[in-house]
């Protein structure tokens, strides 16, 4: 199993750059042959592919052993898969050329294939995107039932309609097209960037999910010193509400588990400060149910300025710091399953370096909770995603009008 924070170095991708320049090169010589082979062309790319998509899968593990929670584990994951789909379909290509006549497989076909790859990915996830979508309505309509119409609780829904709408639209208007030359290639300009676009939020989604489910599968090792308790909303009395609850008892379960098999207890920390609508501050609420349920005093050190999850992470550092002067201590941090991810974000924000360990919700809380998990991660690290997403459209584009070329 790979352990997370287990190594000192990030792991770097750039030997990818220099592959696609020799992949390109290779290319090129072969289609500027007397006789272009389109088996061999679409043999390159296939070694191509392939060799990217170790790389990343390599680098995946390596980010999970460095720090699981950073956005190249999402582009990893992501573009591993559209790059895997990428290749079958490239591989079937292969298989065409070399078993009917050249005349039928010709080099428009194969640029044609390597640029339908973003639709291919729609057409191969279509199955998850809609089981995925539908599990999203009936989770919102569940929340609406419990928790009453307001917007937030309708963001599962309007993602679920996006989706959908997004493979329709990009479906039906990819099978016909009439008009001059021209016209048909803005016509297929505008598909492939509305694919491109539509590819790169698809990777981003499907990403963050895995991502997701390999944070909250993930159980820390015994053998911290300080946990962090994330806090949220309190009720009007002071004391917890259930789902606060949830992150405390999952603390006290792996608190009583790591003395159990090691003898030594972690010093947990109840991070929150006072909301407007608050009787109290939530670390006041969390070490109360602490006490309540047997833990020492002397093994808890309160945070109670904190008003959101990047203060959660400053301020209980700071705190921890003032007890570990030498930053030696092993630190984790404990919150709702799906608050994982962004939680650690925060955490390697401010530096720290600590693992997340996830309480569970309940189910129908869980899907529209991740959507806001997922909108708030796209507003963030924006100058990185809009030169990624510029790329794959700026690649469409140059592709489309090429093949027009030809």
């Amino acid at each position: 199993m790979i352990r997370f924070d287990t190594l000192d170095k990030k792991p770097k991708v750039w030997s990818i750059l220099p592959l696609s320049i020799i992949t390109l090169i290779i290319v090129i010589i072969l289609m500027t042959r007397e006789t272009v082979s389109v088996p061999a062309v679409s043999i390159v790319v296939c070694i191509f592919l392939t060799a990217v998509i170790v790389i990343l899968l390599r680098a995946l593990v390596g980010q999970l052993r460095y720090n699981p929670y950073s956005y190249n584990t999402i582009y990893y994951i992501g573009f591993s898969l559209f790059l895997f789909s990428a290749l079958v379909s490239q591989a079937f290509l292969f298989v065409k050329a070399v078993t009917i006549p050249a005349s039928e497989v010709n080099t428009v076909t194969l640029f044609s294939t390597l640029l339908g790859s973003a639709t291919n990915y729609m057409i191969y996830s279509f199955p998850f995107i809609f089981i995925y979508s539908v599990g999203l309505v009936v989770s919102n309509i569940s929340l609406i039932r419990h928790e009453g119409k307001r917007l937030v609780n309708i963001l599962g829904i309007l993602l679920a309609f996006l989706l959908i709408a997004g493979e329709v639209v990009i479906f039906a208007g990819n099978f016909y097209a009439s008009g001059s030359t021209f016209q048909v290639m803005m016509h297929d300009i505008i598909i492939n960037l509305l694919a491109s676009f539509y590819l790169y939020f698809e990777c981003m989604l499907i990403g963050t999910i895995i991502a997701n489910i390999i944070v909250v599968r993930y159980e820390p090792d015994k053998d911290k010193d300080f946990i962090i308790i994330l806090g949220c909303g309190i009720r009007k009395d002071g004391t917890p509400t259930p789902l606060l609850k949830g992150r405390v008892d999952r603390v006290v379960k792996f608190y009583r588990q790591q003395i159990k098999k090691t003898g030594k207890a972690p010093i947990l920390v109840p991070s929150g400060g006072q909301g407007p609508n608050e009787v109290t501050t939530e670390c006041a609420a969390m070490t109360g149910y602490l006490l309540e349920l047997g833990i020492p005093k002397e093994h808890i050190l309160g945070e109670d300025r904190s008003t959101s999850t990047f203060e959660n992470m400053k301020f209980s550092k700071e705190v921890i710091r003032k007890a570990d002067p030498e930053g030696k201590g092993k630190i984790a941090f404990a919150t709702t399953n799906y608050h994982i991810f962004r939680s650690g974000l925060m955490a390697r924000r401010v530096k720290m370096r600590a693992v997340g360990m996830g309480a569970r919700t309940r189910w129908y809380f869980w899907p529209n909770a991740a959507v806001r998990e997922f909108v708030g991660l796209l507003t963030e690290h924006r100058l990185k995603q809009a030169l990624i997403l510029g790329g794959m459209v700026l690649l469409y584009l140059v592709s489309t009008v090429l093949i027009y070329q030809l």
